[in-house]
């Protein structure tokens, strides 16, 4: 699957390292049951670009450098599914990665080629995965079938007869459906009884709006806890007190502040004690990311770990750019309706934030917008319309890199904390 402007070469297997930063996208596959079992890397340049000069060794020592220094950041103990043009296949060249966390993904452009047919015996036999990317009635790759473990159906390119078909004659136990493209909950729930096994696209992060929803009760008392740490003026005693209300809240903000990610040098034994250590800032963004978690227990953990690299992805870069808002919150909002599935104007009518964020967040325009969907296209690999964005809002393609790069692994290392 290559969403928004990312071309199949971008979307090669491998990552460019310029002038030391990474530029790497991802999407999540996801199960039955809504767990991740693995993410699509998304790359703006790809193995190809370095076929000019020694092709095997460059492409060797990208992969080594770049891919594989991140992998466990980028996948989080799941696999990673990295596109495979012809050319990758033949050399060989994503054998670099173990094969235990990788699926090798063949593009739709590639001939079944007895070169190639040899190849994903290689790759099958060194126990790789192989899956069929844009598969399609008809499709010429066919002969490739035998091999596939994962065969991926644009659900927009296909009617449901077509990937009826496709479910009736190629899967089966060791061969299983994945349906890319799935933008809705109705999508995923209708592809879910067709049979599909697997599942890629943005439903997840969309809720299933039902008109006039409200704010579930078991939630009541945390966005009560939002709603005091976004006012002007803290009251710290009432604060405490909402706080120690919510015990699996105090906990885990206990838990955090102790751990090797701060390195404080006594230990923090009380919501008191915390709320003196951090300050009135920091009070305030730890806050509001523990609520976060709470809320977000029962929902995809792709969702948590979106929403946490968001906020600091957003806060880096307005470190940058020297930005009195709280773009850390904005970010961490982002993801909110989908974790209570909930309506963004419903949940932001309860919070008292800036006008500017919550006008950004419904979409509307404002000097924070750019930022916004610079954001929403880094994460996404639409590198085109995140290129311009960064240039827009005065960032390198670099600076931006490096912020997103930092922002996911932070994100990763407070989730295995939670």
């Amino acid at each position: 699957m290559k969403p928004g402007n990312a071309s199949g070469q971008e979307a090669a297997a491998t990552s460019l390292a310029v002038a030391g930063q990474r530029f790497v996208a991802r999407q999540p596959i996801l199960d039955r049951a809504q767990k991740v079992i693995g993410y699509e890397l998304l790359f703006r340049n790809g193995i190809e670009d370095f076929f000019n000069a020694d092709p095997e060794l460059a492409a060797r020592a990208t992969l080594d450098s770049s891919l594989l220094f991140g992998l466990e950041t980028l996948c989080r103990h799941t696999r990673a599914f990295v596109n495979c043009t012809r050319d990758i296949l033949l050399k060989d060249l994503a054998t670099v990665l173990p094969p235990d966390q990788t699926v090798v993904e063949i593009l739709e452009t590639v001939e079944p080629e007895d070169r190639v047919v040899a190849a994903c015996q290689r790759l099958k036999k060194s126990g790789y995965l192989i899956a069929l990317d844009d598969f399609a009635p008809d499709d010429m790759r066919v002969p490739l079938a035998p091999y596939a473990d994962i065969i991926k159906v644009d659900v927009r390119a296909t009617n449901g007869d077509e990937q009826a078909r496709i479910l009736h004659s190629f899967g089966s136990a060791s061969c299983k459906l994945l349906a890319e493209k799935v933008e809705t909950h109705g999508e995923f729930e209708s592809t879910r009884k067709m049979g599909f096994i697997y599942f890629q696209g943005y439903f997840f992060f969309k809720p299933e709006l039902v008109a006039g929803r409200e704010v579930p009760a078991s939630r009541v008392r945390q966005l009560r806890l939002l709603e005091l740490v976004s006012r002007p003026e803290l009251d710290l005693r009432e604060l405490e007190k909402a706080l120690k209300l919510e015990t699996s809240i105090c906990y885990r903000l206990l838990r955090y502040l102790n751990s090797p990610i701060f390195g404080f040098a006594l230990e923090i034994k009380s919501v008191r004690h915390a709320m003196a250590v951090l300050g009135e800032r920091e009070l305030r963004r730890w806050i509001r990311m523990v609520v976060a978690l709470g809320m977000a227990e029962q929902r995809c953990s792709e969702l948590i770990i979106l929403g946490l690299a968001r906020a600091r992805f957003c806060e880096f870069l307005s470190e940058h750019l020297k930005s009195s808002h709280d773009l850390f919150f904005m970010g961490l909002l982002s993801t909110m309706d989908a974790i209570l599935e909930i309506d963004m104007n419903t949940l932001l009518e309860q919070l008292p934030i800036e006008h500017v964020i919550k006008d950004t967040l419904l979409s509307r325009e404002t000097p924070l917008r750019p930022l916004y969907r610079l954001m929403l296209a880094y994460e996404s690999g639409e590198w085109a319309e995140a290129s311009a964005l960064a240039r827009q809002v005065g960032l390198s393609d670099e600076r931006v890199a490096d912020a997103w790069w930092q922002a996911l692994t932070w994100a990763q290392e407070v989730a295995s904390t939670a």
